[in-house]
């Protein structure tokens, strides 16, 4: 599994929400078919959410081309390091992944925090020389928190997201003018930089505690 430099943006919708035509945007000389995907991922981080907290993310993802364990690590606005390993055990972090955040953790134990179920329909366009330019990934997202023991800690949310993301080839422009597109046809900037700050923030428990701090 290869590492890499992630660079998307990410919007929100309603639930009848269409996405429109791909066709000619900037550098893009053929959308590929749709691809569809149902994605499961289990989210770990310390009791406290250390990892979170400082927009890191480490999962467990089973689905899609790309299944395995993935560490998510920022590098500026829009742009994260992603770390790769292969599936191997739900029961223990891969150890190079589990070294790049040994200093967050501080010796407190990665556990599972949250699922994520993502039915995934993606989007591949390619410049005329049939590289990718770009990924849009239109997802349905049901996330539930976990408590201590691995059970379910509230009911799970549900939500529309799209995601953009560079390929290949630096195309930024073409990052803007996709935006832009959405934008039009009513979807809106993503409020959380990730599913699980979405799902975090969202959570019935961290509403509870606020109202308890006021």
């Amino acid at each position: 599994m290869a590492d890499h430099l992630e660079v998307e943006q990410k919007y929100e919708a309603q639930a009848g929400f269409a996405l429109p035509s791909l066709t000619g945007l900037p550098g893009v000389a053929q959308v590929g078919d749709p691809e569809q995907h149902r994605l499961d991922a289990t989210y770990y981080d310390t009791a406290d959410l250390t990892l979170i907290r400082n927009k890191v993310t480490l999962r467990r993802r089973t689905g899609g081309p790309d299944e395995g364990w993935h560490l998510k690590l920022p590098v500026r606005s829009n742009t994260r390091q992603e770390l790769q390993e292969p599936l191997g055990s739900a029961a223990e972090v891969p150890p190079r992944l589990s070294s790049e955040v040994a200093e967050l953790a501080a010796g407190r134990p990665l556990n599972p925090i949250a699922t994520l179920r993502t039915e995934r329909t993606v989007r591949r366009l390619f410049d005329r020389a049939g590289t990718v330019l770009a990924e849009v990934a239109d997802d349905s997202v049901t996330a539930q928190r976990l408590n201590p023991g691995g059970d379910p800690a509230e009911p799970a949310l549900s939500w529309r997201e799209i995601e953009v993301e560079l390929g290949e080839a630096p195309a930024r422009d073409l990052l803007a003018a996709i935006g832009q597109l959405l934008r039009k046809a009513g979807a809106w900037p993503g409020r959380s930089s990730s599913k699980l700050a979405r799902l975090l923030d969202e959570s019935p428990l961290r509403s509870a505690s606020a109202r308890t701090q006021r």
